[in-house]
């Protein structure tokens, strides 16, 4: 297979600090992961290779995505073939899985997004699984620092239907799922890690 590897400076630094959460939070003996929005597929590989036990199903909205996620993950076991994924349709057309994984997407995305992806969470986690998501979050209205409200501002002029979400807005329509938010961690750069768990 050609090399068709895309890069992100921002996946390859943050991909480290997000392991360290993700192995305090998940079960130690693995289980099956989905995760949306998986972009270049630098994190899915690292993931995949420090966290065995795991299997993994990488997606994009993008198919023009798929063919570098193939290339990062090329070897690795536990990683099977991306698929294209709209987290907006009614129908993922997937099993169900012990966690879902989500990074930087629902502000570079429409609201809907966000609300289709929490949607598609309840449809698809075993009871008691995990949504973990990752990216900057506005707290009670107010942003967390000045460059995340820089990077506020440059997404509504790039898509007025973009922008940091505000953090009490997603766990209230999370709740409307029965995904209740149990920990959140702050991360580096002004991002936070949030643990969601499905109702049991």
């Amino acid at each position: 297979m050609p090399d068709a590897r895309r890069h992100s400076p921002a996946a390859e630094r943050n991909a480290g600090p997000i392991l360290s959460v993700l192995q305090e939070w998940l079960p130690p003996a693995g289980g099956s992961a989905l995760e949306v929005a998986s972009g270049t597929g630098q994190h899915v590989a690292c993931f995949a290779a420090a966290l065995p036990g795991w299997t993994w199903q990488p997606t994009d909205f993008d198919p023009a995505a798929l063919p570098s996620i193939a290339s990062w993950t090329e070897g690795l076991p536990g990683v099977l073939p991306p698929r294209q994924l709209d987290v907006t349709a009614s129908d993922w057309g997937l099993p169900r899985y012990d966690l879902l994984y989500c990074a930087n997407m629902i502000h570079i995305a429409p609201w809907a997004a966000c609300l289709g992806l929490l949607r598609g969470a309840a449809a698809h986690l075993q009871a008691g699984g995990r949504l973990v998501l990752y990216g900057p979050y506005r707290i009670d209205g107010q942003h967390t620092a000045p460059s995340n409200a820089a990077f506020d501002t440059e997404l509504r002029q790039r898509d007025p239907a973009w922008g940091v979400r505000d953090l009490g807005e997603v766990r209230q329509a999370a709740l409307a799922h029965r995904l209740a938010l149990v920990q959140q961690r702050p991360m580096p750069a002004n991002n936070l890690c949030l643990l969601f768990q499905a109702a049991a």
